[in-house]
């Protein structure tokens, strides 16, 4: 994956990408009750503007991303300085309170996510094939503590195995996410001009034997 990856971001072919913060964001992120200071972890991040969004809303953000073409573009958007530095594996660059870690997700360590309290999926999940999902929901339940509280947004369309963006079916979310997290489908949307149908859900992660 990480070969066609960094191929899409290459060439441009970023469709996914929004030229604003995602509309569920700025509706549901307050109905989750997350505190100003908590650091958001945002998995697969792209150069989402969703991360200046909860920056500007008062958070600290630990973006997860493979293409650094995506992370040296997010950090072209301001003329702002840029520190880098290099951790287990990981080039880091942070801009404000947006911190930026390129590499692959699944090699983010809990103690490197020991300040995070709270997440938040716009295209991860759906970025995924089905042989990852797992796995996927899996370590993202071990990076968030008991209590967590995130936004996901999952995408389901007519030609199951094409993507990204991979249809993922609310079924599966359930299946995924219920055995670490309390989900709940907050919205489903309508069939967009693609037939992409949004669903935007809230999750919180589970604390011992609950």
């Amino acid at each position: 994956m990480s070969t066609s990856w960094r191929q899409r971001w290459q060439e441009g072919r970023i469709g996914f990408h929004l030229s604003q913060p995602h509309p569920a964001l700025l509706e549901y992120w307050p109905t989750l009750g997350v505190e100003q200071g908590t650091k958001v972890l945002v998995p697969l991040c792209g150069k989402s503007l969703d991360m200046r969004w909860l920056a500007d809303a008062g958070h600290p953000v630990l973006g997860i991303e493979l293409a650094p073409e995506a992370i040296a573009q997010f950090l072209a958007q301001r003329q702002t300085h840029v520190s880098r530095y290099t951790q287990a594996g990981f080039e880091i660059s942070r801009q404000g309170s947006v911190e930026l870690w390129c590499g692959d997700f699944f090699h983010l360590h809990i103690r490197q996510a020991a300040e995070v309290g709270a997440f938040y999926d716009r295209a991860a999940l759906i970025a995924l094939p089905p042989a990852t999902r797992e796995r996927y929901a899996f370590h993202l339940a071990q990076l968030v503590p008991p209590g967590a509280a995130g936004l996901l947004v999952s995408i389901t369309h007519e030609d199951d195995g094409a993507g990204p963006p991979y249809s993922v079916p609310e079924q599966e979310v359930a299946q995924l996410f219920t055995p670490n997290f309390r989900v709940t489908l907050l919205e489903q949307g309508s069939p967009d001009e693609r037939g992409r149908t949004e669903s935007v859900w809230s999750l919180e992660r589970r604390g011992p034997h609950k």
